[in-house]
């Protein structure tokens, strides 16, 4: 199995694009099932998560065909296929196509979903949006079976505003007799995406990015082309991973808006932040302050920047409290760290990070995917050598992470086990 084998103690400098995004492809190829007509998908990841997506669509009749960073999807003849459980346990989005495919198809089965392992992931808000529209689903045995006769549209009330939840039933109302008003609706990027993406292929979507979202549905929708946006997770990311090292680092061609919450927070703790139409800048010539940050729905500061942030925050000077308040198991991050050489002390749903001088490499296991990520950051501005394991973790999320890092100037190998011996 492939390592990751980090040198620090460089600075990370340059301007760089990132690839398109995770969350807004597989929301995307969620919903394609609608489309009747083949979708040309630019921009697309080249990333596990993506890569199973498709398998999944070509068990039940897509015609995939991925070329570069574009994937052509034909789902003019889809049938109710039996999807391997082992496959959809992979990745957690496989549940948001039993929506748009029951719509479709009128009755299939989907295994239960897995996917990273970062606190209780209800899908009751997903249920009950479905099954006002006149869906019925079950779950037995671990398999979910959907059916339905007729769906119509209907008002729906989300008692919290989850992102996949709105997705889930934004896609499906799409196809459904009537109009759908959906409330206290999510407001992510991800959102505004999928809605511009349904609108391309023939839906009728306004309000999106906002608390109420109105979809009038349709008998069928067509075929188009669609470009994914870019990763605004990875930008973040790759933003950090300048300001950690004490560089500068410069992501172009993505939407500044969307780096609000963290350039804020990062302005908050002394770097020099600037920013055009189409990129965003930040660089740490001197040695960080520590913040407080508590994650929150967007346009809240976002729950998967926040392992990134702890990272950074380990050798920020003085105290910094994190508050995760979506995901109460995304933690896996802090012992490992604390392995490094930070200080890092659990309190209820908080992390308090004492920050430290400097962290020093070790040998350190991966979690899920943006703790993946932070552990990569702590090394990068570790003394000596840091061994990141389970990057089938950060794989999910990062197309060839140490590629991009290495355009900056750091120093990371993908490894195996013997050719770890061996360089070392």
């Amino acid at each position: 199995m492939d390592s990751l084998l980090i040198r620090g103690g460089r600075k990370l400098v340059g301007e760089i694009e990132v690839s398109g995004s995770k969350n807004i492809a597989l929301a995307v190829l969620s919903s394609i099932v609608l489309a009747e007509e083949p979708v040309l998908l630019r921009n697309v990841p080249n990333i596990s998560d993506t890569r199973i997506k498709t398998k999944l669509l070509e068990i039940f009749g897509a015609k995939v065909e991925w070329m570069g960073t574009d994937v052509l999807v034909d789902c003019s003849n889809l049938v109710a296929g039996e999807p391997d459980e082992e496959m959809v346990r992979a990745i957690r989005t496989s549940f948001y196509m039993i929506g748009p495919l029951v719509a479709r198809l009128g009755t299939l089965k989907m295994p239960a979903p897995g996917g990273c392992k970062i606190g209780a992931r209800p899908v009751d808000l997903h249920l009950k949006g479905l099954h006002l529209l006149g869906a019925k689903i079950t779950l037995d045995g671990g398999i979910y079976t959907a059916t339905q006769k007729k769906l119509k549209g209907t008002e729906v009330y989300l008692d919290k505003p989850s992102a996949g939840a709105t997705q889930h039933i934004m896609s499906t109302a799409a196809r459904a007799e009537g109009t759908t008003i959906i409330n206290n609706a999510a407001m992510e990027p991800e959102i505004t995406a999928l809605a511009d993406f349904l609108n391309r292929i023939g839906a009728s979507i306004e309000g999106a990015g906002t608390p109420k979202i109105t979809i009038i549905g349709k008998r069928s929708l067509g075929g188009g082309d669609y470009k994914i946006p870019a990763d605004r997770i990875q930008a973040g990311t790759f933003l950090l991973a300048g300001a950690i090292t004490g560089g500068d680092v410069t992501i172009r061609n993505i939407l500044p808006e969307d780096q609000t919450a963290l350039v804020n927070k990062m302005r908050e703790a002394g770097a020099f932040v600037d920013e055009g139409v189409d990129w965003v800048r930040i660089g740490a010539p001197s040695r960080l302050n520590g913040v407080n940050v508590t994650t929150m729905p967007h346009p809240g500061f976002p729950t998967d920047m926040q392992q990134p942030m702890a990272a950074t925050l380990c050798v920020a000077e003085g105290t910094s409290i994190i508050e995760e308040t979506i995901y109460e198991s995304r933690t896996g991050h802090i012992m490992e760290l604390n392995r490094m050489g930070a200080q890092i002390r659990q309190e209820s749903g908080s992390a308090v990070i004492q920050g430290v001088e400097s962290l020093r490499g070790a040998t350190v296991y991966a979690s899920d995917l943006r703790a993946g990520a932070a552990l990569c950051l702590a090394g990068l501005v570790a003394e000596g050598e840091t061994h990141v394991r389970n990057i089938h973790f950060i794989d999910r999320g990062y197309e060839a992470i140490e590629s991009t890092l290495n355009a900056l100037g750091a120093d990371v190998q993908r490894v195996t086990e013997s050719e770890l011996v061996k360089v070392r």
